[in-house]
């Protein structure tokens, strides 16, 4: 009987569909830093006087990796902080003329004269941010995740 039994289940547990989809894995061998959990995300170009960007808002999804490339002219020595949406997000790395960085968190970026700067950073915290150059207006963006 208890021989009977184990063979009854051992069949049914053979006649289980496998699901087809086995071979292709959502997120691939690295997870949530894969190439194909990546979003897009514009350039923010910093320069005396001109917004960031053309457009007010970028919308990212949480649980997304980004790539954020900041350029600045050295026009003026200007500063983009965003406490806020830095905290919403976890840096994987900063870098600055091929120096990678990879901190813990930061409060704002200063650039004292031209050059470039990228943060890779997946998007955590659903909630609408602001990052932008302090006591300026017309040069901030507004970043929602959701």
């Amino acid at each position: 009987m208890r021989s009977a039994l184990i063979s009854t289940i051992f069949l049914a547990c053979l006649s289980v569909p496998v699901s087809a989809n086995e071979d292709k894995p959502t997120f691939g061998q690295a997870g949530v830093l894969s190439n194909k959990n990546r979003g897009d995300i514009p350039k923010l170009k910093l320069s005396a006087g001109e917004p960031l960007l053309d457009v007010d808002k970028i919308t990212l999804k949480s649980g997304t990796y980004y790539e954020l490339e900041i350029e600045a002219d050295g026009s003026q020595e200007l500063a983009l902080v965003g406490n806020d949406f830095f905290r919403a997000i976890w840096i994987d790395e900063i870098v600055i003329e091929g120096i990678e960085i990879r901190p813990l968190g930061i409060d704002s970026l200063e650039f004292d004269e031209a050059g470039k700067a990228e943060i890779s950073f997946l998007a955590i915290k659903p909630g609408r941010y602001t990052l932008g150059v302090p006591g300026s207006q017309l040069q901030r963006v507004e970043i929602v995740i959701e």
